[in-house]
């Protein structure tokens, strides 16, 4: 039972609410469902990790939500291009994060938040779960529910992200997986104002595709201490690939099938296949199409943001190597490293295909989804030979558990602010080199999420400047390649030749 204090706390928190931007959402069956109009939600959403896992570097006083003027700038292209929701992997829960998520919340764009990292003891580890399974571990994921928390656009946390990546990996991890929920869900449940669902992102592994959601799924029963079911599951699927494909050759008919009878909320938490260019994004009306929407609760395309291009000089003895470092082909802005932008053509493609959306079919509810029931853990659920059918959880290590009765020391609790500036001030370029004219975001309604606008960046108003229409002199050829590859390496000859006549 809750205490008369949280219980006002937590009174207070749905009446602050009521005068923002976005109704928290709940899980409601296997539909993700508006907790104040009983809409479904339907996510429309974009990965955001500017920088890569490269961007996250601990104690640099830096992650994707710290810096307000760089949200504001992406919060504005996002509402343009019809987002709803966002997923960020990396955090520093350390850090001010209050400035970013107001200013999410102002526009509608609710937030999916990874509270693992890949620093170490940060994540668990698949080939020492015993090990990296451990109360300093637990300390860091709860952290970031603490900062989080109070954010009435905080959707949901991703408890583990493709830590079942091969077929192995399904004899020894998976009861590990339900460990780490089940804490999160009773810490949330103690020290949260509201309820907030855990789940987990998977990897496209067919082969143990159905056994991990079935696993992860299902209800244990007992006591309310050892709910360690998922509250929703996330797909990481790039099998869609360039305007040749349909719903056959993509393999959505399979999952379509496979997820018929969920009782949680199913969605795409990655897709976006770039093996083909631009990117079309003919998926997405599958995805929200009524072949789809019945089952899945829509999609995060990977990515937001696309490095810049550019050059590091490397010294190997007495080599000198200019390295141009390197830019995958997923983001649909690039973006430099003076601040300036610029969206590709994947986002005006992107952009194309959310305006054709039937937003009043995607927010109808389904009375039968909303009351789907969990079924109880069993071995029949799993269908291969492979996979565990031990449901056995592992009990929180040492330390843990008087964390989550207690909660951490100190939390870093983040909270809405009012968000002032709404013009953005860095120069921000459409796909044709045009730049944007008079760039800022619109705060909505007290009860609006985003939603496709019909805008249309495709053929944005020319610049007032012929100086301006150039992003920035450090742009470089964006050429597909691997991040870490050294691919286009150079012998810098006069740097070399120094560095010779010093040595002789």
């Amino acid at each position: 039972m809750l205490s008369l204090c949280r219980l006002l706390f937590a009174t207070l928190a749905l009446c602050a609410s009521l005068a923002l931007a976005v109704q928290p959402i709940k899980v409601q069956g296997s539909d993700f469902v508006n907790s104040v109009t009983n809409d479904r939600f339907q996510i429309l959403g974009v990965a955001y990790q500017p920088g890569g896992s490269a961007g996250f570097i601990a104690g640099s006083g830096k992650d994707p939500l710290s810096d307000g003027t760089l949200c504001l700038r992406d919060a504005a292209l996002m509402q343009m291009l019809g987002i709803n929701t966002i997923r960020v992997y990396n955090l520093d829960p350390s850090l001010d994060h209050n400035l970013c998520a107001s200013i999410f919340n102002a526009v509608g764009i609710y937030m999916l938040l990874d509270v693992n990292s890949p620093l170490p003891n940060e994540s668990l580890n698949p080939k020492e779960l015993e090990k990296s399974y451990n109360s300093e571990y637990l300390k860091r994921v709860f952290a970031v529910v603490e900062a989080f928390h109070n954010f009435p656009n905080t959707l949901g946390f991703f408890g583990a992200n493709e830590v079942l990546n091969d077929i192995p990996s399904g004899e020894d991890v998976p009861p590990y997986i339900r460990a780490v929920t089940r804490d999160l869900k009773n810490y949330i449940a103690k020290h949260s104002p509201r309820t907030l669902p855990v789940g987990y992102s998977a990897a496209d592994v067919r082969e143990i595709l159905a056994d991990t959601w079935a696993y992860l799924g299902c209800e244990l029963g007992g006591s309310s201490s050892n709910n360690s079911k998922i509250g929703f599951f996330g797909l990481n699927s790039y099998s869609w690939c360039g305007g040749d494909a349909n719903f056959q050759t993509a393999g959505y008919d399979i999952l379509v099938s496979q997820f018929s009878n969920t009782t949680i909320p199913v969605f795409f938490s990655e897709y976006g296949c770039n093996k083909v260019l631009p990117r079309v994004f003919d998926e997405v009306q599958a995805l929200y199409g009524p072949q789809m929407r019945s089952v899945m609760s829509g999609g995060l395309v990977y990515e937001y943001g696309r490095r810049s291009p550019c050059s590091k000089t490397i010294l190997v003895v007495i080599y000198v190597f200019t390295v141009q470092e390197p830019s995958n082909n997923y983001g649909l802005v690039i973006l430099y490293q003076n601040e300036t932008a610029e969206l590709v053509v994947d986002y005006d493609n992107l952009q194309a295909q959310y305006n054709k959306l039937d937003i009043k079919a995607l927010e109808s509810g389904n009375i039968t989804a909303t009351k789907a029931v969990a079924p109880t853990c069993k071995s029949s659920l799993i269908i291969s030979s492979g996979f565990t059918k031990n449901f056995t959880i592992p009990p929180p290590p040492s330390g843990a558990q008087s964390m989550i009765d207690n909660g951490l020391e100190k939390p870093n609790n983040g909270k809405l602010i009012d968000v002032s500036e709404i013009q953005v001030t860095q120069a921000v370029y459409s796909s044709n080199k045009r730049k944007l004219q008079n760039l800022a975001i619109k705060k909505l309604a007290d009860d609006e999420s985003n939603t496709p606008n019909g805008s249309d960046t495709s053929d944005s108003a020319p610049t007032t400047s012929s100086s301006a229409a150039q992003p920035t002199s450090t742009k470089k050829n964006t050429a597909s390649r691997q991040e870490g590859s050294l691919m286009g390496a150079s012998i810098s000859l006069s740097v070399l030749l120094s560095l010779l006549s010093f040595c002789l």
